[in-house]
């Protein structure tokens, strides 16, 4: 009798455990058109955009990021307050189900700190999200000039 109960329970762990890795390679959290703005001249940061978008059915929370090419990589959102702009580190940032969080000048971004090596126009960077969960999303940033 104590077999077969045993028996079951590793069933049900095995076709619970086969279920969440279906729907996690299903569910493919991803940052897309992602860049880089490159300062006029040489600067110990810079920051970085882009689309970060969750097709999941549930909530993901990015909780860091990290790249070879920066020695620290966080997120910041700049906030008017008062009629000033003010800049603050994000520790943790949600995205709700199949929706999407926009980085771009102004508002939420990468802070990129202290480059590891010159970049220059169309150089590529990856940049790791961690997610609370214990994945991570690898993205790729093209590094550009700002528009005119």
């Amino acid at each position: 009798m104590h077999k077969r109960l045993i028996a079951k329970w590793a069933l049900a762990l095995l076709v619970a455990a086969s279920t969440f890795n279906a729907a996690a390679r299903e569910c493919a959290p991803a940052m897309t058109q992602g860049w880089v703005r490159l300062p006029p001249v040489a600067m110990p940061m810079m920051a970085g955009f882009g689309r970060i978008t969750n097709p999941c059915r549930m909530p993901m929370v990015i909780v860091s990021a990290s790249s070879a090419a920066f020695g620290e990589v966080t997120l910041h959102e700049t906030r008017n307050i008062d009629g000033v702009n003010r800049m603050r580190q994000v520790e943790r940032l949600r995205v709700a189900p199949d929706d999407s969080v926009t980085l771009e000048p102004g508002g939420l971004h990468l802070m990129l700190m202290q480059p590891r090596a010159p970049l220059k126009e169309g150089s590529k960077v990856v940049v790791n999200f961690k997610l609370q969960d214990g994945r991570e999303i690898l993205s790729e940033l093209v590094v550009r000039k700002p528009a005119p």
